[in-house]
C-alpha cells in the first residue's frame, strides 16, 4: 500500500432523497442542520424516503473521494459493519478509487452508519444521522504499512465523540509526522467544537499543521469573535482556513491573511459543499500551491458538487482547474 493523502473518519452511508418543507414539519425534522438520531428513527426516516440515492459517505471519505478523482493515490480508514450497507461501502469506495484497507467487520450487533439526507427545493439540506458501527473506530484500524510513504492526512472531528477515536487520531498522526508528512483536521459542525473544546485546542497546539473550519465552528472552538478566534488559531497552527459560505474564505499562514472571493451559486444540493472545498484545498496545499491557488481550488470544487445531486464531484476537477489557469 501507497498512498499520497490518508482519510480516517466515520464511514457513512449517505442516503439522499428529496423533500418539500410539509414532509420535514410532517416528519419533525428540523430544516438545515445536522441531527443524531437513533436506530429505530433512522429506520423510520429511511422507510419514509420516497427516492433515494445511496452512496458511500462521511465527511473525510467524500474528500478523500475527490482528491482521488483529481489523481492523487488515496485511503479512507474507518469501519463498517458486515451487513448489506458495509459491503456496499467497501466496494463503493474501491469502485470509486479509493482503498479501503479496513474490511467489513463481522458479528457486531452495531450496523453500518448511515445519514439520511433530505433535500429541499432550494437545495438547502437536512441531515439525520445514525453513528451506528462507523463511530467506534479505534487505533487498532490504523495500519502502519499504510504510511509509509504518506504525505497528508485528514482527520474528521466527529470521531472525537469516543476515547477510540482520539487514540486512533494520536496514532494516525504520529505515523504521518514519521513518514515526513503532515496532518490536518476538519472541525466538523459546531456542536463538535463545543463538545470537544479542549481537546482540539490541544490538537491544534501539538498535533496539527492545517486546520479547515466554518465561521460558526471557530468561532465557537474559541467563544469569542471570528477574528480573535482565527488569530488564537493561527498562534498555535501553521495553516488555518475559515470557509464563509457566500463571504470570502481567509485563510492565515505564517502571519499573512489570504481572502478567496466566493461567486454566490444557488445550490441544488448543498451536500458536501465544505467536504469538496477540502479536497480543493488539499489538493492545492499536497501540491506545493501558494495559498491563493488553495483557496482558489478548494472554492471551485465546492461550487461544482452543489450544481449536482451528491456530496462527490461529477466534472472533470483537474480539467476545471487548468481552465481556470490553476494547473
Amino acid at each position: 500500500m501507497s498512498y499520497d493523502v490518508i482519510g480516517i473518519g466515520n464511514a457513512m452511508v449517505d442516503v439522499i432523497g428529496h423533500a418539500d418543507d410539509a414532509f420535514l414539519d410532517r416528519m419533525k425534522i428540523e430544516k438545515g442542520i445536522m441531527q443524531l438520531v437513533e436506530r429505530d428513527r433512522a429506520e423510520e426516516l429511511y422507510a419514509a424516503m420516497t427516492d433515494r440515492t445511496e452512496t458511500p459517505g462521511g465527511s473525510v471519505a467524500n474528500t478523500i473521494a475527490g482528491l482521488g478523482r483529481l489523481g492523487m493515490a488515496s485511503a479512507f480508514l474507518g469501519k463498517v459493519a458486515d451487513d448489506a450497507l458495509g459491503r456496499a461501502y467497501a466496494a463503493g469506495m474501491e469502485e470509486f478509487g479509493i482503498g479501503f484497507p479496513n474490511r467489513p467487520v463481522p458479528g457486531g450487533e452495531t450496523p453500518t452508519s448511515r445519514c439520511m439526507i433530505f433535500v429541499s427545493p432550494d437545495g438547502e439540506r437536512s441531515m439525520n444521522t445514525y453513528l451506528g458501527a462507523g463511530a467506534d473506530f479505534s487505533r487498532e484500524g490504523v495500519p502502519p504499512e499504510a504510511f509509509r510513504n504518506g504525505r497528508i492526512l485528514f482527520l474528521e472531528g466527529y470521531l472525537f465523540d469516543k476515547p477510540e477515536g482520539k487514540g486512533a487520531f494520536l496514532e494516525a498522526a504520529r505515523l504521518m509526522h514519521e513518514a515526513g508528512g503532515e496532518a490536518g483536521i476538519t472541525l466538523s459542525d459546531p456542536f463538535c467544537c463545543e463538545r470537544h473544546r479542549d481537546d482540539f485546542q490541544g490538537l491544534l497546539t501539538g498535533e496539527m499543521d492545517f486546520v479547515i473550519g466554518n465561521e460558526a465552528e471557530w468561532t465557537t472552538l474559541y467563544d469569542c469573535d471570528l477574528d480573535t478566534a482565527l488569530d488564537r488559531a493561527a498562534a498555535a497552527c501553521r495553516t488555518v482556513v475559515c470557509t464563509r459560505s457566500d463571504d470570502p474564505v481567509l485563510i492565515l499562514r505564517d502571519g499573512t491573511r489570504t481572502e478567496i472571493p466566493v461567486t454566490r451559486v444557488t445550490p441544488v444540493d448543498a451536500t458536501g459543499a465544505g467536504d469538496q472545498f477540502a479536497a480543493g484545498f488539499i489538493y492545492g496545499y499536497a501540491s506545493g500551491r501558494d495559498m491563493e491557488t488553495c483557496g482558489r481550488m478548494g472554492v471551485l470544487a465546492g461550487a461544482e458538487v452543489i450544481g449536482h445531486i451528491g456530496p462527490r464531484p461529477e466534472r472533470d476537477m483537474a480539467a476545471l482547474f487548468r481552465a481556470e489557469g490553476l494547473l
